[in-house]
């Protein structure tokens, strides 16, 4: 059983930054971050491929980053110039099965998931 322990988030300003991180135990090819607010589904923000290879959503590009931890399956969601809408509560999420790990991929095809952990951002 493949079990996800995440850590960071927090209450920043507009324009603030803050870093997320995941930990996976087993045998991991995709890692993800999605977020969620009330009253909507559940969207991707950012995934890695163990290869290191790693897509964005629109929303975020040029503001958040992921990367590899040099741990074995160990992320980080690095996020720059954040704003108010960027507040949510964001999971980590993993899957071992080779399906495509790009943001777009239906959450429902991740099979492990993070607690969460909550990010807002104030005006």
């Amino acid at each position: 059983q493949v079990q996800l322990v995440e850590s960071g988030g927090g209450s920043v300003q507009a324009g603030g930054s803050l870093r997320l991180s995941c930990a996976a135990s087993g045998d991991i090819y995709c890692m993800a971050w999605f977020r969620q607010v009330p009253g909507k589904a559940r969207e991707g923000v950012a995934m890695v491929r163990s290869d290191g290879g790693s897509t964005y959503a629109e929303s975020v590009k040029g503001r958040f980053t992921i990367s590899k931890g040099n741990a074995k399956n160990t992320m980080f969601l690095g996020m720059n110039s954040l704003k108010p809408e960027d507040s949510a509560m964001y999971y980590c999420a993993a899957r071992s099965s080779a399906a495509p790990c790009v943001v777009g991929v239906a959450a429902s095809s991740f099979r492990y998931w993070g607690q969460g952990t909550q990010v807002t951002v104030s005006s």
